[in-house]
């Protein structure tokens, strides 16, 4: 047995096995051979039960990702499921902290499960692009129903260990040191009779086979284009049609079909690359992050509030600033009618919201700043403004916290030099709406010290965001990146599209949006006061600004809303875009859905090889999180530059050439970075690595 991976201890007749894999045990070889090995030496000395337990901070979180490339090494998780099935004694898994994926497949195969109050439990592969392929798709509608399991397992959302109690498996809460309560209950049941989950019809006899059906089309309507969610659907399906057996065998074919598709390479790409984006280059090891008790946040608009929101979310004592007492009101408000929104829809309890309401205050009191650890200024983007602010923002905070700003496009640095604390000046840009979308990038000015990152790192952490550190440069990475697809959009609808036909193909490409319905979310007079500032010009976009039409909040932009916000197509915008064509001379064709795609991707991808070559991002991956979580990329696409290796950047390199010349497109000259791996077969992945060596 393999004492580092199980540890095997023994209270009286009650064993114990524990999983000691830091830092989430995930159940890698060296593991499965412990609990194999484990299992056959408690009932070899004669334990009346077998308690499984996880060592550290959690059960398991699942399988061993990076194993999955290489051949496998015995004993697999189903050899390991049939000893602790075929065991003469009662086999209880202990679940503290999470049992995610594998390790609660690893659970379900016990003959009870108990759990800590605080414990999550949760079958997330679809996240990861496959389903659940070592049981979980058999054995959990045996213990809950079809349609439960269904949408725990198409959503991969985990559930509370009262849920989970709840809904039928997790036998008990514990309350007090999990594993000595487990080792009571434990001696307490070891002589009754367990059902084991594969052996379970009970909940699954006579399925209304026709509501699961219409269960599963309404879960799947969600997925976009996604893969796994079908491929789930299809095996808890067969759970209801079909013997145990039968089932594992429909699994096991889902799983091997999607874990070697494009789909599932894509999301373990972004899954990896997240955990690669919190490791920064350079950063010294020993840097530690300064305490943050409470925050103060400058401006209670849409952006403000919902910073403010994260704070209070997470349980960060936090206060807006306002001018007047009008705007502060407006704003807190906005974050009530925010909270109580997701308190009607059940995902908030009332007892959740009033704690995290009584963590938020408002003032327009500028001495608020005195008391803070870290302060965030989200006003709007007006340059002199935000120096006004940080000069005052330096003269009222304490010495050593840190000053960020939330800006989207604007120079760290300029911002910096209104104060006398530079090293302690950051950017921390996040996404509309702030309160839900994932990601932050943190801007490090050329002044700003590793303590400030740190600090800022360790602030998104704990408010639950994706942090990307990233240069300073107009736009940082993402707005950016997606500045430069605008040249291509406005030929595009010169040439003969439509702004529906754009949309229509990024969205079947999975975007939560496409570029012309974000515009109208956004406003389109912010684009055109952005293209303003720069001296650039939108020929047709201008357009459609000067006729009035700001999108979305005037009820027109490139799109009508009719008062549910729902977009249809406008015979105006399309008068305007033909008026257009007809004044620049351009005889409009019908462009094909392929082209479209490769014109709105390819100049951000482009855009990518020069933000690496200016070190703005250190890696390529670290530009896929950001669009994964910030843009609404579809995470099962992998991100812009993932898009590119994969396509070959001899292709990516021959495209851009063609469509620079053309559409005259200056932007779309290859990059140098680009030109250099295409010359030597090389990719953004490949580059990554070898810097990494």
């Amino acid at each position: 047995m393999e004492e580092s991976f199980v540890e095997h201890a023994r209270d009286g007749d009650i064993h114990v096995l524990r999983i000691a894999n830091p830092p989430v045990n995930t159940l890698r070889t060296g593991v499965r051979a412990g609990l194999h090995a484990g299992i056959a030496a408690c009932l070899k000395e004669g334990a009346r039960a077998i308690v499984l337990i996880g060592a550290g901070r959690m059960f398991s979180a699942g399988a061993e990702m990076t194993e999955f490339s290489k051949p496998r090494q015995p004993p697999s998780l189903p050899e390991v499921f049939d000893a602790i099935e075929t065991s003469r004694v009662p086999v209880i898994a202990a679940i503290h902290g999470s049992a995610l994926g594998g390790g609660l497949e690893l659970a379900l195969a016990c003959h009870a499960r108990v759990a800590a109050p605080t414990a999550t439990l949760g079958l997330p592969e679809v996240k990861r692009g496959f389903v659940p392929g070592a049981g979980g798709t058999q054995r959990l509608p045996r213990l809950i129903g079809g349609e439960a399991a269904l949408r725990m397992i198409v959503t991969g959302e985990p559930v509370s260990a009262a849920e989970a109690q709840r809904l039928g498996f997790v036998d008990a809460v514990l309350d007090g040191k999990l594993e000595q309560a487990a080792i009571a209950w434990a001696r307490e049941n070891a002589g009754r009779s367990f059902t084991l989950a594969r052996k379970r019809e009970d909940r699954i006899q006579g399925a209304d086979m026709a509501a699961f059906d219409a269960a599963a089309a309404a879960l799947l309507k969600r997925s976009r284009g996604q893969e796994s969610p079908k491929g789930c659907a299809v095996a808890v399906r067969a759970a209801l049609t079909q013997s145990f057996e039968d089932g594992l065998i429909v699994e096991r074919e889902q799983f091997q079909r999607l874990v070697a598709g494009e789909q599932s390479h894509a999301l373990r790409h972004v899954f990896f690359g997240e955990r690669e984006a919190a490791r920064v280059p350079g950063m010294p090891a020993d840097t530690l992050p300064l305490p943050v008790k409470r925050a103060v946040v400058i401006g209670a608009g849409t952006m403000g509030g919902g910073i403010a929101m994260c704070f209070a979310n997470a349980g960060i004592p936090v206060t807006v600033l306002e001018q007047d007492e009008a705007a502060l009101a407006r704003g807190l408000k906005k974050c009530e009618a925010n909270w109580e929104r997701t308190v009607a829809s059940g995902k908030l309890s009332a007892e959740e919201y009033a704690k995290r309401r009584a963590a938020l205050s408002g003032t327009t009191d500028w001495d608020a700043v005195k008391e803070a650890d870290i302060v965030v200024e989200a006003v709007f983007e007006d340059m002199a403004v935000k120096k006004e602010i940080f000069a005052k923002l330096d003269a009222l905070a304490r010495p050593g916290v840190v000053l960020a700003s939330n800006t989207s496009t604007l120079d760290i640095d300029a911002i910096a030099s209104a104060t006398k604390r530079p090293e302690l000046v950051v950017g921390m840009h996040f996404f509309s709406p702030a309160n839900v979308m994932k990601l932050l990038e943190i801007v490090r000015g050329q002044a700003s010290s590793w303590e400030a990152i740190a600090t800022a790192m360790d602030v998104g952490k704990r408010i639950g965001k994706v942090n990307v550190v990233v240069g300073n440069c107009d736009g940082f990475v993402g707005n950016r990146m997606t500045g430069k697809r605008g040249f291509q959009l406005e030929r595009l609808l010169l040439e003969g599209a439509l702004p529906q036909d754009v949309d229509r193909v990024m969205e079947a490409y999975g975007m939560a949006m496409g570029p012309c319905a974000t515009g109208d979310l956004a406003g389109l007079d912010i684009g055109a006061a952005v293209r303003k500032a720069r001296g650039t010009v939108a020929p047709i976009a201008d357009a459609i600004v000067a006729k009035g039409r700001f999108g979305q909040k005037t009820g027109k932009g490139w799109y009508l809303y009719d008062e549910k916000r729902q977009r249809h197509p406008d015979p105006e915008v399309t008068a305007l875009i033909e008026e257009a064509s007809a004044q620049h001379q351009v005889t409009r064709r019908r462009i094909e859905d392929a082209e479209i795609l490769e014109r709105m991707l390819l100049p951000m991808v482009n855009e990518g090889a020069r933000i690496l070559e200016e070190g703005i991002a250190s890696r390529a991956v670290d530009i896929d999180v950001v669009f994964c979580n910030g843009f609404g990329w579809p995470a099962f696409r992998g991100g812009p530059m993932f898009w590119a290796d994969r396509m070959g950047l001899k292709a990516v390199r021959d495209k851009l050439a063609h469509y620079a010349a053309a559409t005259g497109d200056a932007n779309l000259k290859p990059a140098a970075l680009i030109e250099k791996l295409a010359a030597e077969g090389g990719t953004f992945a490949a580059m990554a690595q070898k810097k990494a060596a």
